[in-house]
Parts: C-alpha cells; structure tokens; sequence
C-alpha cells in the first residue's frame, strides 16, 4: 500500500470525483493540447478507467490507485441500494463461508473471556472432540506461540487456528484441576457450519426447528430434522424464523416445496435486466400435509421473508410475532480476478400474491439502517395497530385473508415485544455481558457434577434450589452494580430465566437450550394457546 492514513485528505475528494464521474458518464480520452497539459475528451466508453490513470499519471502525490478503487467501489454501489456491497479480497472467505456450510478448521466453539481462549464446546465428531479437547479448556499456546494474556481478538483466533484440510496445528491447553500444560497436535478437517440451531419435540407432539440462516446444507438439515420428528410423533410444526438474516433464495425455495401442493406458487423474481422467473412448487411434498406456525420478528429477513410470504400468501400457515425486515432484494455474486467481488442487487422478489415486501430506502443509507428506530419510535413492536398500509398495499390471498406489502411480512398474530422486565439494573447487565459471563463460570467450576444431569428441565430444577441468583447477585456488586428492591422485583425472574438457560447450554446442548428459553417466550405460548382450540 503506498498511500497511509495520513494521506486521507487526498483520497477523500479523489474518491468523490470518480463517484460524481459515474453519475454522469462513463468514458473519457486525453488529447494532448499546445500548452503540453492534456485535455478530457468525453466518448462513453472508459471514463473511469481514465480518470485513474490521468490520476496516476498526473497527480501532484504519489498515490495508490487501487487504494482508490477499493475506496471509490463501495460509495459507487451505495448510490443504487442499501444491499449492493462491495467484499474485499481480505473478506471474500469469511463472508461466504457461512453460506457454504462448513470450513476448515479444529472444530472448537471459543469465547475471550478475561483476555484468554475458553472453549465453550467442542463439535460433535470433529478433529478436537477425537483428540480429547474438553469444554472448558482454555488455549493458552497455538503452535508455541502465546496467546493468552496478550489482548487477541477473535479474528486473530481464527485465523490462527483454521487452515486447509490435512493440515496440522498445535495447541497448548491449560485445563482445570490439571497441573501441566496438554498439548496436542489436531489435523484439520471440514467442519460443518449448521443452519438449524434446534429441532425437537414439546410434550405436545409440538415439532419446533429454528432455523438461523438459509445456506448450501439447510435443506439437507431441515428433511433430516423433519423425518426424525415426525418419527418421534410430530402433529404440528412450529419453524422459528426469528433472527433469521436469511441467505441462498434456493434454499428457501426448496423447503417452502416441501410444504405446498405441486402447482402453488412460491416466489417470483424481476429486475430491469432480469427477465421474470417464477418458482413453482413440484410434487415433493414432505410437509404438505402438516399444519405449520411460522415465528417472525424484526431481524427476520430476505430469504426468511420468501418462507413466511409463500406460505402466508398460499394460507398455508399462521405467521407470528411482529413485522419482519423488509428485504426483497435479490443479489448476484460476481469476482474480480483479485479475489474481491460484488453482489449486485439484480431483481425483486415477489410473493405469491404480488406483494414486493422491500422497504422504502429512497431517502438515503442512514435513513434505511435507522428504520427499525423509526418503527419502536412509532410504537410498532407495541401495537399492531401502529403499521398504517394504504390501499395500494393490500393484497387479498385466495382464501381471502388481507395481507400487505411495502416493507415487510406482517404476522396474522401480532405479539407486542416483551419489555415488562427492563430495568435500568437489566439494561447495564446485558451491555456488561455479566449474566453470559456468570453462566460460563459457574458452568466451568461446578462442570463435573453439573455433566450428570442429562435434561435441562433436571439440570435447572437443580439450580433453583442451590438459589444461583443470590451468588450472581453478589458478582453483581463485586462489579459495582447494586439494584435496587425494586428492580430486582420486576427482572429478576428474566435473570433467572437467562442464567438457567445459559448454563444448560454450556452443559448440554443447544436443543435443552432452546426447550429452557422457550418455556416463557410469548410468541411460542402464542402458538401453544392456538393449538389448544
């Protein structure tokens, strides 16, 4: 890089030339004039590539120019949509690793906690649970270099410890009650990054599968999921959506099929060069038969928002929660010969009854990132009756349900966010990360007694009665945070709550985890009130 930070007043008006430079045209030539300067010559074709070579050629500072085009590439995309983004070669692997569903790495789950490498679990199966790496070791030492006490950052973890498959790394674990440093040399292998976080059964043959993001594998996951349930007595499905950014458009088409009669429409695409693709359902049908709840909230985006429109377009099931994302945009890939790349939004998708549910974002990028503001300002995630749609917004599905467009699917039950136990006690405990921290903790000193509870039901009624939240009280204060009688009135039972749920998750597995936080959720006690009718 030849051009430093310093020099960051140079790149500034460069970068907004060339921005302004593609607004108008694209191409330009130099032709030499008497007085030995060159002049700008407009014929369309190269404007910007020879606006950066006069720049190279001409400019008063010696500078980078493909510094400048790795500054001036993603003001350029900002101009078209909040979704157009440009990745770097730096970024290229950890961006579309998550959608690839797997990388190559140790197979270890870690958090920094007090400046050291905690293993919180190992993967089922992978290279580390094979050599005997345990939940609760800390790497102190990554092929003899030290790592802990020196400030390393997740990404620095990372990096140091994923590699290609077949390759080796050593690493120095100090382990509780153990004197000596355990080392182990791990070959690396692929490990599989799942989509579903839980599948399983209530005690109300309630089949429930979250669903965290839509990649290469989700499909496979979800069959897989669903089989195994309904060998277990499933009669209703509850597929939680929530938190969901969304992913591969393909893999979400491939489930909504799973649950639509052959001929159902599911999504259709179309941009001003893309012509008009639609998404049909065939005659695969897994699910089709099974009644389906869809939970939605805020962050439930793009590819999650195809699933709960196809399905609440074709009234194939009940969506609930509150007004999701709103992005219905489609993006397409493309790579540079660096390794960088774009995705350009290329079309829109539509649901089956025609609605485009992205939300507005002619007012700018910063208006669009502050919307959600915009919407808990207007009380939306209080009150239904808060989302104003005009006419022109709605849409009538073939069982003549109203459903609407113009940013977002909106749920058929509208569940108000739960706030009834924040505080300001809550508010500093959450932005301090003390109750994760505690659960970690008190899961790594009592770990041994506390592995031979096999339920999370068993597990919690066991951390009631030792009265944990009297000791996390008291860890509280030692950080300086005395609530008072008051406040622990009105939170202390989503404290507890919490505290439980994070230590059965340490202990256990994600499923107990998911069965412990769901027990007083209001969106899923939604959907247990209307199974009863």
């Amino acid at each position: 890089m030849e051009i430093q930070n310093t020099k960051r007043a140079i790149y500034t008006p460069i970068v907004l030339g060339i921005v302004l430079a593609v607004g108008i045209f694209i191409g330009n030539k130099f032709i030499p004039r008497k007085d030995g300067l060159s002049q700008m010559f407009v014929s369309k074709p190269d404007k910007l590539s020879s606006l950066i070579q006069l720049i190279q050629h001409k400019y008063v500072d010696k500078v980078s120019t493909d510094s400048i085009e790795e500054l001036a590439i993603p003001e350029i995309l900002k101009m078209l949509d909040p979704h157009s983004v440009y990745i770097p070669a730096s970024d290229m692997e950890e961006m579309n690793e998550p959608l690839k569903g797997n990388f190559d790495g140790i197979g270890v789950q870690f958090n920094i906690q007090n400046d050291t490498i905690y293993i919180i679990a190992t993967i089922p199966g992978g290279p580390s649970e094979k050599m005997g790496v345990l939940a609760g070791d800390r790497i102190v030492k990554i092929n003899d270099t030290l790592v802990a006490g020196v400030k390393i950052s997740n990404r620095q973890v990372i990096d140091k410890l994923k590699g290609e498959t077949g390759t080796k790394v050593n690493i120095g674990i100090k382990r509780r009650n153990v004197k000596n440093l355990i080392r182990y040399e791990i070959i690396r292998e692929k490990i599989p990054i799942n989509s579903i976080d839980a599948s399983f059964i209530t005690n109300k043959n309630i089949g429930y599968i979250k669903i965290s993001k839509f990649s290469a594998t989700t499909f496979d996951e979800f069959t897989r999921a669903v089989i195994r349930l309904k060998e277990q007595g499933m009669k209703t499905l509850v597929l939680d959506l929530r938190q969901n950014g969304g992913g591969y458009l393909d893999a979400a088409v491939d489930i909504s099929d799973e649950f639509l009669k052959t001929g159902k429409m599911i999504v259709y695409t179309r941009g001003q060069h893309a012509p008009e693709r639609k998404y049909i359902a065939t005659d695969k049908g897994l699910c089709e038969d099974l009644p389906l709840d869809i939970l939605i909230d805020s962050w439930t985006a793009s590819a999650s928002e195809i699933v709960a429109g196809a399905m609440q377009d074709n009234d194939r099931a009940t969506i609930i929660g509150r007004r999701s994302f709103g992005k219905g945009l489609v993006q397409e890939s493309t790579a540079f010969p660096d390794g960088s790349g774009i995705r350009l939004t290329i079309a829109r998708y539509y649901t089956p009854t025609g609605r485009c549910i992205q939300k507005p974002y002619d007012k700018g990028l910063e208006n669009y990132e502050e919307y959600f503001s915009h919407r808990t300002h207007d009380g939306e995630l209080n009150s239904a009756d808060s989302t104003h749609f005009s006419d022109s917004l709605k849409f009538k599905t073939p069982g003549g349900k109203t459903v609407f467009g113009g940013g977002g699917i909106m749920p058929d039950i509208f569940v108000p966010i739960d706030t009834s136990f924040y505080t300001e006690y809550y508010r500093k405990l959450m932005h301090r990360n003390l109750i994760y921290d505690f659960a970690l903790n008190y899961s790594d000193l009592h770990r041994k007694h506390l592995s031979s509870f096999k339920s999370g039901e068993a597990l919690t009624q066991y951390l009631i009665k030792e009265n944990i939240e009297t000791a996390f009280l008291v860890d509280c204060r030692k950080h300086g945070i005395n609530p008072s009688g008051a406040e622990l009135k009105i939170s202390q039972n989503r404290i507890n709550e919490l505290l439980y749920a994070y230590i059965v998750r340490n202990i256990l597995n994600e499923n107990e985890f998911y069965r412990a936080i769901l027990k007083n959720d209001p969106d899923f006690m939604q959907v247990l009130k209307i199974s009863t009718k």
